[in-house]
């Protein structure tokens, strides 16, 4: 199978696509009309053939920063990214509004910070707005609200919300268009010997290695590290994520006509409240394990206080944990079914001795398997 095959839409019936700022914007931080008007005719083809679809639109704070006459594309300060974003996100609806338009369809702003998607009640007002947009026709167009966001509430790029975005949206299958046509053995920029991977399955630590933080363009916020971890989020939540070339025109065309890309696969199913809990980038502790937990974890267990060998942060019942194997890797996440006081109180002891020491009758896991979704 091509990578290009996962997103056909008779298997992938709502596809998330995203456009990073070095495609949508040139180096002069000028929309490039041309390109993105065959963006837009490939989402029209689709939609003819019953696929809806969602768009991650960057550029706001490169255009901006064009209008301001700012330096360094808006990003010399916070402040400047907040300003430039704040012109930048009514030049961005309209160049939308205007290209989906003229081929009949109709643009949907929607604006979102990472406390929308993080807190479970906004995140489920947001796949509301999303379902019901796209049950009306309309295309949904995201992008982060840099005008507001800080350093402490933001997702940083929207590789990472794309991916969070498609858990919402209810899609299968995220498009990442990209100024790399895949991810490569090492960087092809320095490495002539580095070779595109067709298609990942796992996201070991030797995959993950290959990825380097820099974009090409230092126009945008993201870079490979970004997009693997996107596709981790993705993945968690049963959804595929594949890096194609946007550079070319009609970049979904070319994609789906050529064996060109990097598919990732999704390792497992989830849904619901798991799919939230596998897309968290916030979490208010951390539980580290041992071998034999991460062994019964992968088997579909609960965790018990009994595998725990370390607890970290100031958490709540019902807060989200991130849970540590002992190679140091996440994972998985879960929700606390202790305070950090008492968890940290039963941690390595078996659950028969859990009440002589808290002094009330305990529960029978620390995260309950019901609560809990692999990373």
């Amino acid at each position: 199978m091509t990578p290009a095959a996962a997103f056909d839409p008779a298997l992938c019936p709502r596809l998330v696509v995203k456009i990073g700022s070095a495609l949508l914007v040139d180096s002069a931080g000028a929309v490039r009309s041309d390109w993105l008007a065959g963006v837009v005719a490939d989402i029209a083809e689709r939609r003819s053939q019953g696929q809806q679809i969602v768009l991650v639109s960057s550029g706001a704070i490169a255009l901006g920063a064009r209008r301001l006459g700012l330096e360094r594309g808006g990003r010399a300060s916070l402040e400047d990214a907040q300003a430039a974003a704040a012109v930048g996100q009514v030049a961005l609806a309209g160049v939308w509004e205007q290209l989906l338009a003229a081929r009949g369809m109709t643009a949907a702003q929607v604006l979102l910070t990472l406390g929308d998607l993080e807190d479970r009640r906004r995140y489920l007002n947001v796949a509301a707005t999303i379902a019901r947009l796209l049950d009306l026709g309309a295309v949904p167009v995201l992008n982060e609200n840099d005008t507001v966001a800080t350093a402490e509430i933001r997702f940083g790029d929207n590789d990472r919300l794309a991916a969070r975005a498609a858990q919402a949206a209810g899609a299968t299958g995220v498009i990442l268009l990209s100024d790399v046509d895949g991810l490569y053995t090492a960087n092809p920029a320095s490495d002539a010997s580095a070779t595109r991977i067709p298609v990942v399955k796992a996201l070991t630590p030797e995959v993950m290695a290959m990825a380097t933080g820099e974009t090409r363009s230092g126009m945008g916020s993201g870079g490979m590290a970004a997009k693997l971890l996107a596709a981790r989020m993705a993945g968690a939540a049963g959804i595929a994520l594949a890096i194609c070339d946007g550079r070319i025109d009609r970049p979904l065309t070319h994609f789906a006509n050529n064996a060109g890309g990097t598919l990732f696969l999704p390792p497992r199913a989830a849904k619901g409240r798991k799919a939230w809990l596998a897309g968290r980038i916030t979490v208010a502790g951390t539980i580290m394990v041992d071998a034999g937990a991460a062994a019964a974890l992968r088997r579909g267990a609960s965790l018990l206080a009994a595998g725990v060998c370390g607890v970290d942060g100031r958490f709540r019942r019902g807060d989200v944990l991130a849970i540590i194997g002992p190679d140091g890797e996440l994972l998985a996440r879960g929700l606390a079914g202790y305070d950090a006081d008492d968890a940290a109180t039963i941690m390595g002891l078996r659950n028969e001795a859990h009440a002589a020491v808290l002094g009330y009758a305990p529960r029978a896991a620390l995260v309950h398997a019901d609560h809990l979704v692999l990373i």
